[in-house]
């Protein structure tokens, strides 16, 4: 099951919030907070909608640039143990261990 709901090309994780029953969205990628609830999903999507739209006016209004840039590069700590695993399995594969850990996180962000 995603739990990743995609409105207006723009991706949301949802969560079930049991203390108010209701099914919470949130925008990622966003230079602030851009959330929304609702009971059903179908209700989700429009609240979604709007909060988006309220969000993205509001940085218009204050010249803010309402995405996120991201560098695409983080760092990563491990266990020393599982470190050198990874360096093992990525030459392995006649890969760098930066190669090795990129195709991972593609392959699953693919299947998320």
């Amino acid at each position: 099951m995603k739990n990743v709901l995609e409105i207006d090309g723009h991706k949301a994780v949802l969560s079930f919030d049991p203390e108010i029953g209701m099914i919470r969205g949130e925008f990622l990628g966003l230079s602030g907070g851009a959330d929304f609830y609702a009971g059903s999903v179908e209700q989700l999507e429009l609240e979604g909608r709007k909060s988006l739209e309220v969000f993205l006016e509001m940085c218009r209004e204050k010249g803010i640039e309402p995405f996120r840039e991201f560098s695409g590069r983080f760092n990563v700590r491990l266990d020393p143990k599982m470190h050198e695993a990874a360096v093992v399995a990525a030459a392995a594969e006649n890969k760098s261990l930066n190669e090795w850990v990129a195709e991972a996180i593609e392959r699953a962000a693919d299947a998320a």
